[in-house]
């Protein structure tokens, strides 16, 4: 099913393959992408009028926040950036522009559309890639217009080729050779500058070819996307890329919460702070950004914000950007019946991708539910007690579980291991309940 097609609900069941809880901000980044599509389908003058309804998430880390951003966009097939707010500065002090984010989310729609159109030609690009390895087997008159006399032959070499039966001979293949890289040096805020200098010096340089021998399997991949590249229209995908940024893309601002002013704006450290929010103030209001593929308007860039907002609060947030950021979503700390879900019911589930890592050893785990839960247990334990890092707290848990297991994997015989409470317990216990050791190990 299309993206355009699916409702909130569906939005959200797909969400929830990835994602364990958080309902209500499931929910809201649903209907912020159902009303792109409820935007499209109004007429005249009003659909420029009608703005995305841009989206705080409030939550510690590793609850899921970047997550149901980044599979959102996935899910829409929209141009999709995430960015510390950390990485800016105001402009006068040392660091990023913030229109950086713009250029960025540009460069990623045009190599988004331009795989999408290599893609859609690549069956005409691997029979032009074919020709070509034909043309190298069974030369032919330079001449074009003198006819072949070797029909028959071509025909032999090329059922041969589809059949794979040449497919570890070599040959000597003329590829074009990548271009070279220029980096040029300019000060914050030139960034663009930079990039149009890096084309116009690589587009000054001819295009060159190098000869290579290698087998014929790996050249028809190869002289294949040398085609495709060909097939693709450069200006019609800038064309279209920018307006895909336009209408569908997705900004994702990661800790919002460490660039507000928390002292009263005193030190120059909070005035840089302040700064950043009144730069970034443009962007989510609707700016024109001038990038090297042309102007984009920001107006319909859906921006969802987030931060942890421990030692601040969202009214701390000047009033001009929360009136930006209307739709406020709190995402809740995991706890070990979640964390215990986020082991065992998503399609990425990490005992899932540990089973999958070691029997390429040939050593099968299995994971008993009594240690399953223990995991989650410990991971939650550690979480209290330490830092609350949420989900991630997962990953060092299992890495410390199974080191062992994974340092042995390759001597090991083909007797399934089940890890219980008890074997998690022997591996982990002493170090969950010793703060000290836990603090640095888990």
């Amino acid at each position: 099913m299309k993206m355009s097609e699916m409702t909130p609900r569906e939005i959200v069941q797909e969400l929830d393959k990835y994602i364990i809880g958080q309902a209500e901000a499931k929910r809201a980044v649903a209907v912020a992408l159902r009303n792109r599509w409820r935007r499209a389908q109004v007429e005249g003058p009003l659909r420029k009028e009608i703005t995305p309804k841009n989206i705080l998430m409030i939550g510690p880390t590793g609850v899921g926040k970047t997550e149901i951003a980044r599979r959102l966009a996935q899910l829409a097939s929209a141009p999709f950036l995430k960015v510390e707010a950390t990485k800016f500065t105001e402009v006068g002090y040392v660091g990023k522009d913030v229109e950086s984010i713009i250029r960025d989310l540009a460069e990623i729609a045009v190599n988004m559309l331009r795989a999408e159109r290599q893609g859609a030609n690549s069956l005409r690009a691997e029979e032009l890639a074919e020709d070509r390895l034909l043309d190298i087997l069974v030369p032919g008159p330079r001449d074009s217009t003198v006819p072949r006399q070797d029909e028959g032959t071509r025909q032999k070499f090329r059922k041969m080729l589809r059949e794979g039966r040449l497919d570890q001979q070599e040959v000597e293949v003329e590829l074009a050779a990548p271009k070279a890289n220029v980096e040029i040096m300019t000060p914050p805020g030139m960034e663009e500058m930079s990039a149009q200098l890096r084309d116009l010096f690589s587009n000054m340089a001819p295009q060159k070819t190098a000869k290579r021998k290698i087998p014929i399997a790996e050249a028809r991949k190869l002289l294949a996307e040398e085609e495709a590249a060909k097939l693709v229209n450069e200006e019609e995908v800038r064309s279209l890329a920018l307006e895909r940024i336009q209408e569908d893309g997705i900004v994702f601002i990661d800790e919002i919460d460490k660039v507000t002013s928390r002292a009263g704006g005193q030190s120059q450290a909070e005035v840089s702070r302040e700064g950043v929010q009144r730069d970034l103030l443009p962007l989510i209001e609707g700016a024109s950004v001038s990038t090297r593929y042309g102007v984009v308007k920001t107006d319909h860039i859906l921006f969802i914000a987030s931060g942890a907002f421990h030692l601040s609060k969202p009214a701390d947030l000047i009033p001009e950007l929360q009136g930006r950021l209307p739709i406020r979503v709190e995402l809740q700390a995991l706890q070990a019946d979640d964390l215990e879900r986020i082991l065992r019911e998503p399609e990425n589930a990490l005992i899932r991708q540990y089973s999958a890592l070691l029997a390429a050893d040939g050593v099968t785990l299995q994971f008993a539910d009594s240690g399953i839960r223990r995991i989650a247990e410990i991971a939650q334990q550690v979480n209290e007690r330490v830092e609350n890092i949420g989900a991630r707290r997962l990953h060092t848990v299992m890495e410390r579980l199974l080191e062992e297991i994974a340092f042995q994997a390759p001597d090991h015989d083909s007797q399934p291991l089940c890890i219980d409470a008890e074997y998690v317990d022997g591996r982990l216990n002493d170090l969950a309940a010793d703060e000290d050791l836990s603090r640095y190990i888990l």
